[in-house]
């Protein structure tokens, strides 16, 4: 696939009245801090007609104008802090074209072809990239890139959503509710009740002294797999965990526990292993009072299920459903405020802590990450001619990162991106689609 790129400009907030300051900054939350410190990109496509470019840049410049640290760069104040200075700098808008027909070249899975679609993610001083890819049937293809320490993926995705309304003409609502530098206070009286410590942070000096690993031989034998568990098959797999059960397991929990079981059989561990995975939960419904969802910025922690191989495989499925529920409920309203005096206590830079949160990882085995993108609004994003009829991650070679998506058929069906050793494949796709 053959792109050429058209044009490479910035795009600046379009303010209705008054322009504000862009002398003024906003300190990154405990939140914001302690996430990936990278780019994420995603790939959305979409049939003819599709509105012209200028449109959805106009729209562009115009949500901007209500999400201004996107338009803005990260750097530190005087004091050394992480902040985002709100100069409407800009984000960067590319057109590019492919002497072809969308359906000949759009890969079904990730590879890394589909990286042309996007700008890099790498060396980056916006903070937010467009790629708009035109066709020669009349399809466009929008590669988005994000900053993970501006926001996270529920506030990523309402902009996009707003994106698409200002494109339209269209009021944006609900207006984000900007307020990472002030909601998020310790208490007056602070109650850290846990291990934040080996949990959200790590010691900078054992991160130092952790091994390197050679990416680009690891890389090549990792294969990006992609499976379709239809709405049917996850009735099969809930009702199995759930006889018995007063609250039914929800399709997030059963799926998850079943690739959780089927990978670790596939990777062939010892018993006596242990196997865990890592889990994003949002704050926003947990916090007592709720953080409206509107809230932008990132409002994220993460629970950790964990069990001996051997019992992860020889148990039911339920036993794996049942630590995820377990280990997910525990991230709650008092986690959550442990962990906002935690952070902004002194032990984070007296003890040299640094975030646990790490993209750079080639191998995850034994365990396991899930970025479960099944709630978002995928199906909301219309610049003027509908909803995307494709949308996935970008290329990640990182074996046990698993992306949850919810089908593009919009029947309630799941697609599993799942990066594995080459070498496993076979044995997942044998135990993949069994309910045993």
């Amino acid at each position: 696939m053959k792109i050429t790129i058209e044009s490479s400009r910035v795009v600046k907030p379009t303010y209705n009245g008054s322009t504000p300051s862009t002398n003024q900054h906003v300190p990154l939350s405990v939140f914001d801090k302690v996430t990936y410190n990278t780019h994420i990109a995603v790939i959305y496509a979409f049939n003819p007609p599709t509105p012209p470019n200028i449109a959805i840049e106009k729209g562009l410049s115009k949500v901007l104008a209500e999400y201004r640290e996107w338009a803005g760069r990260l750097g530190e104040d005087a004091e050394g802090n992480l902040v985002i200075f709100l100069n409407d700098q800009g984000v960067r808008f590319v057109e590019a074209t492919v002497d072809s027909k969308l359906r000949n070249v759009l890969p079904s899975k990730p590879t890394k072809e589909i990286q042309s679609m996007h700008p890099g993610l790498y060396g980056v001083e916006e903070l937010v990239q467009v790629q708009l890819t035109r066709f020669t049937c009349g399809s466009m293809v929008v590669g988005f890139t994000a900053h993970h320490l501006v926001a996270d993926g529920h506030a990523t995705s309402n902009f996009l959503v707003a994106w698409g309304l200002a494109t339209r003409g269209l009021a944006i609502d609900p207006i984000p509710l900007c307020t990472r530098d002030t909601i998020f206070k310790p208490r007056e009286l602070p109650l850290i009740q846990y291990d934040h410590r080996n949990i959200e942070y790590m010691n900078n000096k054992y991160a130092k002294t952790m091994p390197i690993t050679d990416n680009e031989s690891n890389e090549e034998e990792i294969v990006i797999h992609k499976v379709h568990f239809t709405n049917d098959f996850i009735n099969k797999l809930r009702a199995k965990a759930s006889t018995g059960v007063p609250k039914p397991y929800s399709r997030f929990e059963t799926t998850l526990a079943h690739l959780w079981r089927v990978i670790t059989k596939a990777r062939g561990l010892h018993g006596h292993e242990t196997t865990q995975i890592r889990i994003s939960v949002n704050g926003r419904m947990r916090m007592d009072p709720k953080v409206p969802n509107e809230y932008f910025g990132n409002l994220v922690l993460w629970a950790f299920p964990r069990s001996k191989v051997r019992e992860l495989i020889n148990r039911p499925l339920r036993y794996a459903v049942e630590l995820i529920r377990a280990e997910v409920v525990k991230v709650n309203d008092s986690y959550f405020k442990s962990f906002i005096d935690f952070a902004n206590s002194d032990i984070v830079s007296k003890e040299g802590l640094v975030s646990t949160a790490d993209m750079n990882k080639v191998t995850l085995s034994p365990d396991l990450e899930v970025d479960s993108w099944l709630t978002f609004p995928f199906f909301d994003l219309d610049f003027g001619s509908g909803s995307p009829h494709y949308f996935m991650p970008t290329y990640f070679a990182t074996e046990g990162m698993l992306f949850l998506l919810p089908s593009y058929f919009g029947d309630g069906s799941i697609d599993a991106i799942v990066p594995m050793f080459k070498d496993n494949l076979d044995s997942f796709k044998m135990y993949c689609y069994s309910l045993d």
